[in-house]
Formats: C-alpha cells, structure tokens, sequence
C-alpha cells in the first residue's frame, strides 16, 4: 500500500464500524423492546385470567373475579379497560359442585414506537389471549 492512499483511508474503518454497528444495533433494539412488551403483557394477561377464575369459583361474585383480574393486569402494567373479560360456565346454575367454569380474556398489544398515523394502515398490535378453566369443589356446599 502506497503512502498516499494510506493517508486517505486513515480513519475509515472507525467509522464504518459504527455506522454499521448503528445500523445493525436499532433494529435488534426494536425487537427485543417490542418482544418484551409482547411479553409482559401475556404474563399480565395469564395472571389476571388464573386470578378471576379463582376468584370466581370462591365467591360466585364476578365483580369481584374482575377485580382480581384487575389487580393482577395492574401488577404488569396493564389495564383492565384494554382487555376483554368473560365467563362461560359448564352446567346451570353456574356453581353446581363439580361444574367447569371457563374464563377468557382478550387483549390487543400495541407495538412500541409506532405512530398513530400508520397504526390504521399496518397491523400495529398483536393480540394476546389467555384461557382458564376453574372447576368448582365437588364437595361444595350448594347455596
């Protein structure tokens, strides 16, 4: 290699490893946040579905298996207005011993970063469900 064109690349190989570690780094960045977000919310999410159907098989009262629920979603940093919650039960009445009781909850995660203007043209959320089943004691005393 000449002097001269050593002169001129000298420097060079700095700034290209930080241009391309730059490059390189925002991306997997964005993955991992929106990968944890995903994440945290269905933790969130399966607690707060396990929480209300306990909740619910104890007291038969489902204001308060929804503030179970809301409980639990508010430990992960989430809110119980952003989520869908219902109950199905096996038999009827609903807390015959031995009967099933089926909980679900919905919830749309919006990924981090994106801004509102392209929300309504990409799919911008992914939704997370969560599904409990809660028998209620055989030996249970009926009401």
């Amino acid at each position: 290699m000449t002097p001269a064109r050593h002169r001129r690349e000298h420097g060079n190989a700095i700034v290209e490893f930080h241009l391309l570690g730059l490059l390189l780094l925002v991306p997997i960045v964005y993955i991992m946040l929106a990968t944890l977000d995903v994440q945290r919310s269905s933790f969130g999410v399966t607690q707060g579905v396990r929480e209300a159907g306990r909740m619910f098989v104890s007291t038969g009262d489902e204001a308060a298996a929804r503030h179970a629920a809301t409980v639990a979603l508010r430990d992960h940093g989430l809110d119980i207005n952003e989520v869908t919650l219902s109950f199905s039960c096996s038999s009827t009445p609903c807390h015959q011993p031995g009967s099933e009781i089926r909980v679900t909850m919905n919830a749309e995660v919006a990924l981090p970063f994106v801004p509102d203007v392209l929300a309504g043209s990409v799919n911008a959320h992914v939704p997370v469900e969560a599904s409990h089943v809660a028998v209620v004691d055989r030996y249970r005393e009926l009401p």
